[in-house]
């Protein structure tokens, strides 16, 4: 008698879960962000969502996204013109359970002034992240866990840190072999730069784990 009470109660949880689960997604509305001041750095912290970056037309950052009610972002710009952009969300852990946000609507685009940045970070999960030839006058810090990293050609005025999970780092970077110091971590994977090499006025940082490091450097 306990094993049939036990295997109803079973049956009507799973029921209810995957009632839940099969509710239509709620439409995504596509939005754009432009800056109304010029912008120093960006911060760009997202989940399961692909980054794409390239060149504005225009001295001003603009990103285009979709968000709904359940999943949208936090834009905002700090008194030091840093911009930032986070993910937020109103979605109960059942919301997450057999259900992923359609393709079209896991996208940002992101477009930024050539050499007016100081600094930018990027980080997201379960996608890729892409850039066009990009300067930017101080650092670039980007960062995918369960996605590849490939750009054109990035120009940086101190350091590069790049990490990838379960992906692939490919690009090319402006400069010479020997100005940078290199560190390169990889696990599971091949790289085409030493693991360790001093010198260099720049710092090149990298580590991938289950994937492979190319990186060429190269004359403007």
């Amino acid at each position: 008698m306990k094993k049939i009470i036990s295997l109803t109660v079973c049956f009507i949880l799973s029921s209810f879960i995957l009632s839940g689960c099969s509710d239509t997604e709620e439409s995504f509305e596509k939005k754009s962000y432009t800056s109304d001041t010029q912008i120093n750095a960006i911060e760009l912290d997202v989940q399961d969502r692909e980054i794409e970056v390239s060149l504005s037309e225009d001295e001003q950052v603009h990103i285009q996204y979709s968000e709904n009610s359940e999943e949208y972002y936090d834009i905002s710009v700090s008194d030091e013109n840093i911009l930032s952009m986070v993910n937020a969300s109103n979605k109960e852990w059942t919301d997450y359970i057999g259900v992923k946000t359609a393709e079209e609507n896991r996208k940002i685009s992101l477009q930024i002034p050539d050499t007016l940045l100081k600094d930018i970070t990027l980080s997201t999960t379960n996608e890729d992240i892409t850039l066009s030839a990009l300067t930017v006058t101080g650092s670039a810090s980007i960062s995918s866990d369960g996605g590849s990293i490939t750009f054109e050609k990035l120009d940086v005025g101190s350091a590069l840190t790049l990490n990838a999970k379960n992906g692939d780092i490919s690009g090319k970077v402006i400069g010479g072999y020997d100005d940078f110091s290199i560190r390169s971590e990889i696990k599971k994977g091949e790289s085409n730069l030493p693991d360790q090499k001093d010198g260099g006025e720049k710092t090149l940082d990298m580590s991938v784990n289950n994937g492979d490091i190319n990186i060429e450097f190269v004359n403007e």
